[in-house]
């Protein structure tokens, strides 16, 4: 039996694992933390990565996830629709909607659809190597058929692949994440304003998701981060003033947005793939990094149980690179285009927008690409 090597036990990570077991491969998990603990937010999966999860055998549960419902779009800071669609029409056009679930609870789904002994937490995964499919460890050697770096953004194996590549960069803007009780009916939508963003999500249980971008020096730190999210926020529409003081003293999360600007030459080198955000780390603002993560652990699977190592990983770089490459543009565009700050290219930017929302379902080709994605057969 083939055996496969995973490094990480995060959503890409663990979805290439599920993913290789059913293809009929062996696969050990390392992850380097010493478990699987209930961190992060929730999540945007669009219907591209329920459909790959459906393909994976988690249709019941994909189905049991809340969607978007009523009008979704793009606000400004004083409330005024620039686009609406009802959130429903993605449903209709592409077969699901955009849904939400906590991360640790898609994290722990995948799990437990692994048999059991795959994962080995407390694991540092040092070095691969592409030639042989071993992998160094603090707890001795791997060998493996296939190893996938699915290491995260600051990813070592990606360093040691590709040591010419810049890595990371800062993508000028900070973000705040929350999930919040509810204090009334809230509809989707993110508000833009001079280079700030709020987006808030409710999740079908009596919380809403929030999230928040400034554009700011990297490095920063608030005292009290749902002080400093009132600061830049406070004056904006409602619900927005009244989202921020439902949030707990220490529930708002704060981190830097990098991504990595210039693509890889592939995404595999020898014996070892490179997946999620250890291939093509993006902004957020399309909502598709672990989305594009899910992807590739389902085109990953299907390729190498097809034509091999080999063959297989040369047809997952062939056919995954273009795609995630054309994803983490178009979000890196729009992350400049919602975070713009100077007045006049903000009323541009506005006026502009607001006219797509009188295209109707035109409007929803944009995000076509995206979202009519189907796993390989």
């Amino acid at each position: 039996m083939a055996h496969a090597v995973v490094i990480g036990a995060g959503i890409g990570g663990l979805t290439a694992a599920v993913a290789l077991t059913r293809k009929g491969w062996s696969v050990t998990v390392l992850e380097q933390a010493p478990s699987i603990e209930p961190v992060g937010l929730a999540l945007a999966l669009a219907p591209n990565a329920l459909r790959a999860l459906e393909h994976l055998g988690l249709g019941d549960e994909v189905r049991a996830l809340p969607g978007l419902r009523g009008e979704v779009g793009i606000r400004r800071s004083d409330g005024r629709w620039l686009v609406r669609v009802p959130g429903e029409a993605a449903a209709a056009r592409y077969g699901h909607p955009v849904a939400l679930i906590m991360r640790p609870d898609l994290v722990d789904l995948l799990a437990r659809r692994l048999p059991p002994g795959s994962l080995r937490t407390g694991v540092r995964a040092e070095s691969a190597d592409p030639a042989t499919g071993t992998v160094t460890t603090t707890a001795g050697p791997f060998e493996a058929d296939l190893v996938v770096a699915a290491d995260g953004i600051r990813s070592r194996i990606r360093g040691a692949l590709f040591p010419r590549h810049p890595g990371p960069a800062y993508a000028g803007v900070t973000s705040w994440r929350m999930v919040v009780p509810a204090p009334g009916p809230v509809q989707a939508a993110e508000s833009w304003g001079h280079g700030r963003i709020f987006g808030v999500a409710p999740m079908g249980d009596g919380r809403v998701y929030c999230y928040a971008t400034a554009a700011v020096p990297p490095g920063g730190r608030a005292p009290d981060e749902r002080a400093e999210l009132a600061r830049l926020f406070g004056d904006w529409h409602d619900p927005i003033p009244a989202l921020i003081a439902a949030a707990g003293p220490d529930s708002v999360l704060r981190h830097d947005l990098y991504c990595l600007d210039r693509p890889l030459p592939a995404y595999h080198r020898g014996r070892v793939a490179l997946l999620g955000d250890a291939a093509h780390a993006m902004t957020p603002h399309l909502g598709q990094g672990a989305c594009q993560a899910i992807e590739d652990a389902v085109v990953l699977a299907a390729r190498v149980a097809a034509g091999g190592v080999t063959a297989g990983l040369a047809a997952y770089t062939a056919e995954r690179l273009p795609r995630a490459t054309r994803i983490a543009r178009r979000s890196r565009s729009l992350g400049r285009l919602s975070g713009l700050r100077a007045t006049p290219l903000v009323a541009l930017r506005d006026t502009v927008t607001s006219w797509t929302s009188r295209l109707g379902p035109l409007a929803l080709r944009q995000i076509d690409e995206l979202f009519r994605w189907a796993p390989p057969a």
